[in-house]
């Protein structure tokens, strides 16, 4: 019984980087109206702006966290000034193509400039433990869980108490009827997409204080961001935090549970947008 808990624990703990990630993506769907195959690239751009800080300058990753988020923000920022704006009004194919590429662009910079290596970051706290009864916890996956935490909390005050949040979920309703009321669509997009990106990149930053920084990192997570929208529904921002604990506890009990779980659990996700599609479409028949 001790070892399901600490699955469970283990699932939990991993669902908080997951939600981090998915709903970056999930804002970019929801207000902006695109699906950016180039999130993962974000992501990746983070890991190695924290490995960076680390290397080079000394500073904990985590406390680069607020710069690397800011950076990233801005990189969206251009992104969706140069690029995304132009497409928003283009077929779907043409939207998904212009990301598709951006994302094979920016993985190959990062492979002409920094090679195809993993680099590791070593912290003070990388093998510390919290014991919580008989559960064991690292060090790293709690502060990691609690950032994540505490970043989507403010990430859902914004959206539900301020202006500008409330100016984004009216343009996700409906675009129109929001200029017509004086909102400044464009800005609206500009800033839900270079959020979107620095969410990418903070969930970035954490990946690399407890994985790795490589130029493909950003694939998986997008992957799984992918299935956690699927499930919760497009733009759903509150779906995904659910979507994400199936998730993240659906690998851990597969990785301790399946025989050679560790190879099967990069599957789950692919098995969970599987029953939920088939799910929808028996209730959609009925």
């Amino acid at each position: 019984m001790e070892l399901f808990f600490q699955t469970l624990l283990n699932g939990l703990l991993q669902s908080g980087l997951y939600a981090l990630v998915a709903s970056g993506l999930a804002l970019a769907v929801g207000v902006v109206g695109i699906v950016n195959f180039a999130h993962g690239e974000f992501l990746m751009i983070g890991a190695f702006l924290a490995w960076g800080a680390s290397a080079y300058l000394g500073v904990d990753p985590l406390l680069s966290l607020p710069l690397v988020a800011v950076a990233v923000f801005a990189v969206g920022a251009l992104t969706y000034r140069v690029s995304i704006r132009h497409v928003l009004l283009a077929p779907e194919l043409n939207q998904m193509l212009l990301t598709f590429g951006l994302g094979i662009l920016l993985q190959n910079l990062a492979l002409m400039l920094l090679g195809g290596n993993t680099r590791t970051v070593t912290t003070p706290y990388q093998g510390s433990s919290l014991s919580l009864g008989d559960l064991s916890v690292g060090g790293p996956k709690m502060i990691a869980f609690g950032l994540a935490v505490v970043i989507l909390a403010g990430l859902y005050a914004v959206l539900y108490r301020t202006n500008l949040g409330r100016q984004m979920r009216a343009v996700a309703q409906n675009r129109r009827g929001s200029q017509l009321i004086g909102i400044d669509v464009d800005r609206v997009y500009l800033i839900a997409f270079g959020v979107s990106c620095g969410l990418a990149a903070v969930a970035g930053v954490l990946v690399a204080t407890l994985l790795f920084a490589s130029p493909t990192v950003g694939l998986v997570f997008a992957l799984k961001a992918f299935a956690i929208i699927v499930m919760a529904g497009l733009g759903n921002l509150t779906g995904v935090l659910w979507a994400s604990v199936v998730l993240g506890v659906s690998e851990a009990l597969v990785q301790t549970y399946v025989p050679g779980g560790g190879g099967w659990s990069d599957a789950v996700f692919f098995l969970l947008i599987f029953a939920t599609l088939v799910f929808r479409s028996f209730r959609g028949a009925r």
